[in-house]
């Protein structure tokens, strides 16, 4: 029988192995994996080849019974030796660091590993928000997402090519007392049957939201729109406004026809978006040095998720032709347009999406409210505070959709 300590670190097991359910499944190949701790150093050097079958049985078991397609445990594999994205998964298993904290399960108890897997995936994200897929309107699948309960509803707009997972925050919270959607980036997410020439502009995106709507039978919702949410979020609320109550946009990453409120970020990053949304071969071409780039700025404790889009190649072309469609898009005429309660969020050391944007964009709404926080920035916004929480649930209160 398991003990309690072996039952939580399988618990812990289980929970890393569905964190990385996301990027595993975008690669073209099965991600081998190798047991390092989160730096990627082999600690205890030289394990057993009994415990390491042992182990390898182990975390075959777990991702089998979680559902979790594309890992392939390598144990003789070398570190440096594997793909950026095998890198990443196998510092998030941290499988070394797990036979520090317990006893390899012997093969003839792994039957007993079956009750802890099914444990941590009813309290998972994938059990807390629901997931169908539906066809947007000009025929694109799209997974899209219901956490709550309640006669209020409210939508979040995630960052362009992020797994809805990596909102599990937002959706936890602000579901304790209305119903909350969101959904996934078009022509990603295991759209099959679809070559990813769709449309991608502003347009096609925003009535992505209004088919999440739909589908849920909802006719008027808060939105939240999170970096380039915030665009789509303004686009939606021009175009269809009996369908938005009302708008929190956080560190929105707006363009406008100048381009002069852009961090050296944006302005790169945009440049070289723009050379892989040319066609899939110059994907090709930038794919490794884009990877390698956002490998270097992301924080591991996140890389897992929000390095999703720039698994393979055909991922990078998708996600850039539908950031640029965001990202060219000068947010300036909507905004007149735009008479909605909203609050806009920003902090005075967002060197990500430049703060002057967001200042610019509530001088110019008709009921515009500016809040600045003294810092925070994309990525620690994904694990948000529960008092930057309260403020969206608190706006949403203040303005009841009606």
């Amino acid at each position: 029988m398991l003990g309690r300590k072996t039952q939580r670190a399988v618990a812990d097991l289980v929970a890393r192995v569905l964190s990385v359910r996301p990027l595993a499944e975008g690669l073209d190949v099965p991600a081998r994996v190798v047991p390092v701790n989160r730096e990627g150093v082999v600690v205890p050097p030289g394990m057993p080849a009994a415990q390491g079958r042992a182990l390898a049985k182990l975390l075959e078991r777990v991702a089998s019974r979680a559902g979790v397609a594309g890992l392939a445990p390598a144990f003789d594999a070398v570190f440096d030796d594997l793909q950026v994205f095998e890198r990443v998964i196998s510092r998030r298993l941290a499988l070394t660091e797990w036979v520090t904290r317990a006893s390899v399960v012997p093969v003839d108890l792994l039957h007993e590993v079956d009750r802890t897997v099914a444990e941590v995936v009813r309290g998972s994200f994938e059990a807390f928000a629901r997931k169908e897929t539906v066809l947007s309107s000009d025929g694109v699948p799209l997974n899209v997402y219901a956490a709550g309960e309640g006669d209020e509803a409210a939508v979040l707009i995630p960052a362009c090519g992020m797994p809805a997972v990596l909102t599990e925050t937002w959706l936890r919270y602000l579901a304790r007392d209305r119903r909350v959607l969101t959904w996934e980036s078009r022509g990603l997410f295991g759209a099959s049957g679809h070559c990813g020439d769709h449309r991608v502009d502003i347009a096609a995106q925003a009535s992505d939201l209004f088919t999440t709507l739909d589908h849920h039978g909802v006719s008027r919702a808060h939105v939240v729109g999170l970096c380039g949410g915030a665009v789509i979020a303004l686009a939606a609320a021009a175009e269809r406004p009996e369908r938005v109550s009302s708008l929190s946009l956080w560190h929105g990453a707006y363009g406008f026809a100048d381009r002069s409120l852009e961090t050296k970020h944006q302005h790169d990053l945009i440049e070289l978006m723009t050379t892989a949304a040319r066609s899939r071969p110059s994907a090709r071409v930038v794919h490794a040095a884009f990877c390698q780039a956002m490998l270097t700025s992301t924080p591991a404790d996140v890389a897992h998720l929000v390095l999703y889009p720039y698994a393979t190649a055909e991922l990078l072309y998708r996600y850039c032709r539908l950031n640029t469609g965001i990202t060219s898009t000068d947010v300036g005429p909507y905004l007149p347009r735009v008479d909605q309660p909203t609050l806009v969020v920003t902090s005075r050391d967002d060197d990500i999406a430049h703060p002057a944007g967001s200042e610019r964009v509530a001088a110019h709404l008709a009921a515009g409210r500016l809040r600045v926080e003294p810092h925070g920035d994309h990525i620690a916004l994904f694990s948000a505070a529960d008092a930057l929480l309260k403020v969206a649930a608190d706006f949403m209160t203040e303005h009841r959709a009606s």
